[in-house]
């Protein structure tokens, strides 16, 4: 037993005590031994000026409560602390305090002129800003509210203000920009000082687009606005702000790009005679021009959403020569972010790095990239060990090809940076299986990846962009890995921006023209938010997204009129299905109208939801009652009385079973067709982008956990583990990114990291492990494992708002054990494997059921033999292929991925079409042999 002790939660970015809104939310995790322990009521005390005053809660609501004091005021401070007391009466020693920033600015006090380079060049010209002030006496305070369209650093005295990357990052520049809020006190004392500026373009000054259609969209030049806000000792303050007395210059930083790289001279080195650099007191400005005046920034807002930072670093593994011999550098993960390098050498000398995420017969596999040069070259300036690393871009890579090192090269001094945005992690899962937990790494790599500033599809060609369908589906894996909540509700207000007429563009920004309609990709609007809620009872998200739901609901119900069909129109459709033709993504064998119309009805299901939450009473019936109007026209068109579905393929069974339009009586007869077609295709993968988060689910909740698991350890294409056997580090966008003999697929759009077939990590937390919130924010959890045959133990681990959770399994001797760490002020419904249901309280639970029986393959297997009983057989399985790949590699390769694993065909009928009388005896034989050993081994037992 111990006295609870609680730890403060504010909205905030991560690692940061600086809130963007005068009312942030509040909460607190609780730390207590005391078994079953829930809150009865706590204290919030804030210190404003030194003066404390406190505000009671009654009850249990420990997160995400509404701000409960007089609203704070620009740069306020203050210190929180809180003091629970439990139901038993037990009163907790008050929190250690929380430091609370006001990060936001005043009404009207934006003030900033807009400025860049004088003359620019026609590309985007990176560039260099400056300027000098006077402090006149004792600083007491010193704020920087700082933005730009574009990309910069500021530093004063010679000094970076933060350790942040490629800030403020990308919004919808003409409506909505993104100012930090950086405490520069220790940077500003009495007497002159000076700011420096880096600039670049970035994502302001890409050129976004397909092929001839790409183009700037935000200008043809970065621009830079900032205000410093001096407070003196005295009570006194000044604002220095940019205006037209600054100056501009070019600099080492000689060309940048997202998609191309960086080129940095080191010769141009922006450092005087007397050694000062341009951002220090006293430095000689000669040769600098007056900045020019640009078209003005909007207002910018206070940053909800997390810092992107350098987060981590790795060495080089390998060093290879190339078949070509380039020397190329393996950092053994696929990975985003730059490479910094040591070096030392001649003046003039080039060092040239060239990214790329696999190899392709042993050398540089850049054809994905597409137009991205993702070149980086640096320029020595010859004055002894010179350190540089790219600022204003950044790469997705594996791989760096290295030309140019001057004398012997070292790899040490080669490393690769890691960037992303600054979130916590939260989630962690682990199992028996090898291939699985790599696979999971891979999933958590790939996020990691993607998630810098803005949910991207992809990190490394010339794309990178924010399409909706991959974090519609990808949002509730990603919410379990890391505290993602401000990262996606700062990107949900740029949805709701790039609405028109309540249509979602596909990607966010929206820079690829008019908005279509696309089912999956624009019901994020209705389900991301959703997600929030869901796992952090974020009912202020769905508040504020609330008409951007109903926006898009509404265009979909106007589009399917009367008969609540959507249908005819353009369509993503099961994106990137295995069977589509490389060049032919949206060829699904799941037709686009029946994704269009499931979605239809899932977004007017969520608007209901979303409505009674709110209290919207009215809205909530007139939203579920056409929910209901398109279940029926669903079920009418598209799904047969005895449970098929008009489009005989996994995406459809799936669909209909998960989103809950089938009834619960036609959901068992769907699941067992779901179940024999997986079979039927040998336990392959055969759903794209909006069937696979799905399968799983569909197969575990209608009775099929044995296939969700054979259909989970496939390793042959197209499976998850595909990749993992191919050396995968990273989630891949197509099954088949990289052909089995070390080609890359054929498609013009392929990628060795997207997240989106990583969503399966949900289920494996929820549903292997058994660990998945059945209240808002995991107030009550579920715990449900489901022990998978030939796997020893699984288990997960969740940062829920209320504190750690966690659920897991062991098998051994006949027994499964089942472990739960349920977080002090809450509680759990458990599902044993054995169908006992039970509840508890807070605190560590274990369980011991007997083990169900593991599947038990036939002891005789032979030509008779069906189809259905060979691919259920792993053991003959293996064994047919490998007489054939020796006898006729191709035969092999025709057997495996073109047989239909049916029960009413048998083995020797199949492989007529595959191998002549001779290979089919030795077939014969080899199963014989098989099925002598099983009955040897049965005597023995």
């Amino acid at each position: 037993m111990s006295s609870p002790v609680p730890h403060i939660i504010i909205d905030a970015p991560h690692g940061s005590d600086v809130v963007a809104s005068p009312v942030p939310e509040l909460g607190w995790r609780t730390e207590t031994t005391t078994p079953g322990w829930l809150q009865a009521g706590a204290e919030i005390e804030i210190t404003r000026d030194g003066e404390p005053s406190t505000h009671r809660v009654e009850g249990r609501a420990s997160t995400r409560l509404a701000w409960p004091f007089a609203p704070l005021a620009p740069r306020e401070q203050a210190s929180l602390r809180v003091r629970v007391t439990g139901e038993d009466g037990v009163q907790g020693e008050w929190s250690a305090p929380r430091r609370v920033v006001a990060g936001f600015l005043g009404a009207d006090e934006w003030r900033a002129a807009t400025i860049g380079l004088p003359a620019p060049s026609e590309t985007a010209q990176p560039g260099y800003l400056r300027t000098e002030f006077e402090a006149t006496g004792p600083v007491a305070r010193a704020t920087l509210y700082a933005t730009a369209v574009g990309v910069y650093q500021v530093a004063i005295g010679g000094v970076d203000v933060d350790d942040q990357v490629m800030k403020p990052g990308w919004t919808p520049y003409e409506q909505r920009t993104i100012h930090e809020t950086t405490d520069v006190t220790a940077l500003v004392g009495e007497g002159p000082n000076a700011i420096g500026v880096r600039l670049a373009g970035a994502w302001a000054t890409e050129r976004f687009g397909f092929r001839d259609n790409a183009r700037p969209l935000y200008g043809d030049q970065p621009r830079f606005a900032a205000q410093l806000l001096v407070e003196y000792a005295d009570g006194s303050s000044e604002w220095v702000t940019t205006d037209a007395s600054w100056q501009a210059s070019t600099g080492p930083l000689t060309a940048s790009g997202l998609y191309a790289g960086e080129d940095y001279d080191a010769r141009r080195a922006l450092v005087d005679a007397g050694g000062s650099g341009f951002a220090e007191a006293g430095y000689d400005a000669g040769g600098w021009a007056p900045v020019a005046e640009l078209d003005a920034i909007r207002a910018p807002e206070a940053r909800v959403s997390p810092f992107v930072r350098r987060l981590d670093e790795l060495a080089v593994r390998e060093v290879i020569t190339t078949p070509s011999g380039r020397t190329v550098l393996d950092f053994g993960q696929n990975l985003v972010g730059r490479v910094r390098i040591r070096v030392s050498g001649p003046a003039g000398a080039e060092v040239t790095l060239k990214h790329a995420e696999v190899l392709e017969h042993g050398e540089l596999g850049t054809r994905p990239l597409r137009a991205a040069a993702a070149t980086d070259r640096y320029t020595l300036a010859g004055e002894g060990v010179e350190e540089w690393e790219p600022e204003f871009t950044f790469h997705g890579f594996r791989y760096a090809e290295v030309e140019g090192w001057p004398g012997e090269f070292d790899p040490a001094a080669v490393t690769a940076v890691v960037i992303h945005s600054d979130m916590e992690r939260t989630g962690w899962f682990e199992a028996s299986d090898r291939l699985v937990n790599q696979l999971h790494e891979n999933i958590v790599w790939g996020l990691r990846g993607n998630f810098l500033y803005l949910p991207t599809d992809c990190p490394q060609r010339d794309e990178r962009l924010g399409w909706t369908g991959d974090i519609q589906v990808f949002a509730p894996t990603a919410s379990f890995l890391y505290d993602v909540r401000g990262f996606l509700d700062s990107w949900l207000r740029d949805l709701a921006l790039e609405q028109v007429d309540g249509v979602v563009p596909f990607v966010v920004p929206n820079v690829l023209g008019a908005a279509r309609p696309a089912a999956a990709w624009g019901d994020a609007a209705t389900i991301v938010p959703w997600v929030l809620h869901e796992r952090y009872a974020d009912v202020a998200t769905v508040e504020r997204q609330y008409p951007s739901m109903k926006g898009w609901a509404d265009a979909l119900i106007e589009l399917a009129g009367p008969r609540r069909l959507w249908e005819g129109m353009f369509q993503f459709g099961d994106w990137l299905d295995p069977d589509a033709p490389p060049h032919l993504p949206a060829n699904a064998k799941t037709d686009a109208d029946i994704v269009a119309s499931a979605y239809l009805f899932r977004s007017a299901d969520a608007v209901a939801r979303a409505a009674a939450l709110l209290g919207k009473d009215d809205e909530a019936r007139q939203y579920a009652a056409i929910a209901e109007e398109v279940r029926t026209a669903f079920l009418a068109e598209y799904v047969t009385p005895r449970g098929r579905m008009m489009s005989d393929a996994q995406t459809a069974y799936a669909m209909a079973i998960v989103f809950d339009i089938a009834p619960a009586d036609q959901q068992q007869a769907l699941g067992a067709r779901l179940a024999e077609l997986t079979r039927l295709s040998g336990y392959r993968i055969g759903t794209g982008f909006v069937g696979t988060p799905i399968i799983q689910d569909a197969l575990t909740r209608t009775g099929h956990l044995e296939t969700a698991r054979r259909l989970l350890t496939q390793t042959e294409s197209p499976s998850w583990l595909y990749p993992v056997t191919m050396g995968a580090t990273t989630i891949w966008e197509r099954w088949d990114s990289m052909l089995p003999d070390g080609s890359i697929n054929p498609g013009e759009m392929t990628s060795f990291n997207h997240y989106a077939l990583g969503a399966i990590g949900d289920w494996l937390h929820r549903v292997v492990a058994g660990l998945a919130p059945e209240e808002p924010a995991y107030a009550r959890l579920r715990i449900q494992p489901h022990p998978l045959a030939e796997f020893d133990h699984a288990w997960a681990e969740h940062l829920t708002p209320y504190g750690t959770a966690r659920a897991g399994w062991t098998r051994q001797d006949g027994v499964v054990r089942v472990e739960a760490i349920v977080p002090p002020n809450t509680t759990a419904v458990v599902v044993l494997p054995d169908g006992r249901e039970l509840e508890v309280g807070s605190g560590s639970h274990e369980w011991e059921v007997e083990d169900a029986a593991p599947p038990v393959a036939a002891t005789r297997v032979g030509l008779e033999s069906t189809l259905a009983e060979v691919i259920d057989d792993r053991e003959a399985y293996r064994a047919i292929v490998e007489v054939l790949e020796a006898e006729n590699p191709d035969a092999a390769q025709a057997f495996r991925t073109h047989t239909k694993w049916s029960t009413r065909r048998e083995l020797g009928e199949a492989l007529f079409m595959h191998a002549g009388p001779d290979t089919q005896r030795l077939i014969g034989e080899r199963l014989a042999e098989l099925s002598a050993q099983r009955e040897e081994a049965m005597v023995d037992a």
